[in-house]
């Protein structure tokens, strides 16, 4: 915990990525904030342009930077672009924390990801086990481009004294999350494909993998509330794990999408299909600690995504 809290009120601030799941639901939560919102959508700024955000950040000087802005996606896109997933990703955080650091911005919120822990870690997952071995290979070039956003803001307190931080957010789920098929995480994936599933008629379901792995899930409203609190409230090298603390297999997720879409067909999995990481969830002792807890558990969460896919999608046509 920090010291002195960190007022944000009357303050600039800036959400880097505020057009995506995580940016949006941080500017929602910063509207029962006393602060100004400043703007910077992709049509004016090009995160991945040096000379784009050094720009914006001296004529607009924020006080405050929640960097959520990232190249996302699961296995098949990682898998597809790894160029563009560790060339995009190392762009966006180094030309954001080195504008942020040369215009003055008080505080700076960086934002990881738990894939970047190693795949065969103890469970659950201690904000030290980083980098103590192996990256699971199927997300390893989002995770070494994170990894390396996480030391950035390391190197930067420790050379020039700036107060700049990390948290370490676990899967992550909601309105305005990836529903497109080829690049979307497994929340987003399922709640469509149960959609097309039921619209359809189908008799049965198929999901990836075994439904054996491990997983947690946390609504990303959650995620923005924590990371308020955190710019608030902590002040520290280390990365903060910011999640549930709790899991549910894949064949559980999968339930509850059912449950939530309405889809009575036979539930199957496809072993072929790679199953990631076996397990992953977060130790939260260190926030919890601090006294900041989650409040939508996992089924309200689904129910709240799928209703927003329903009422915003393209791709949901009309309700079931």
């Amino acid at each position: 915990m920090s010291e002195t809290p960190y007022s944000l009120s009357g303050k600039r601030v800036w959400v880097a990525g505020e057009r995506g799941m995580v940016g949006s639901a941080v500017v929602r939560r910063l509207a029962r904030e006393d602060c100004t919102l400043l703007s910077a959508p992709r049509s004016v700024v090009d995160l991945t342009r040096q000379a784009d955000v050094e720009r914006w950040m001296e004529d607009n000087r924020p006080d405050a930077v929640f960097v959520c802005a990232a190249r996302v996606g699961g296995i098949h896109a990682n898998a597809t672009y790894p160029a563009d997933f560790i060339r995009d990703n190392l762009a966006i955080e180094l030309n954001v924390i080195e504008a942020a650091r040369r215009s003055g911005v008080e505080k700076l919120l960086f934002l990881g990801s738990s894939c970047i822990y190693p795949r065969d870690a103890a469970q659950p997952l201690t904000e030290d086990v980083l980098l103590t071995g192996p990256l699971e290979p199927t997300n390893q070039w989002y995770a070494i481009a994170k990894i390396a956003g996480l030391k950035l803001c390391e190197a930067y307190r420790a050379q020039y004294g700036v107060d700049f931080i990390s948290a370490m957010p676990t899967n992550l789920y909601g309105p305005n999350d990836n529903f497109d098929l080829m690049s979307s995480h497994v929340v987003p994936a399922l709640l469509r494909k149960a959609h097309e599933a039921k619209r359809a008629g189908a008799n049965a379901f198929e999901v990836w993998g075994s439904g054996k792995p491990m997983r947690e899930f946390l609504y990303v409203d959650d995620l923005a509330d924590a990371l308020v609190f955190l710019m608030r409230n902590y002040s520290a090298a280390q990365t903060v794990n910011v999640g549930t603390g709790t899991d549910v297999t894949i064949r559980e997720l999968a339930e509850k999408v059912l449950r939530v879409v309405g889809f009575e067909g036979e539930l199957v999995f496809d072993p072929s299909k790679p199953d990631g990481t076996p397990r992953k969830v977060l130790d939260m002792s260190k926030l919890h600690g601090m006294g900041w807890r989650h409040e939508i558990e996992l089924e309200e969460g689904l129910r709240k995504a799928y209703a927003w896919f329903l009422e915003n999608h393209p791709a949901a046509g009309a309700a079931a």
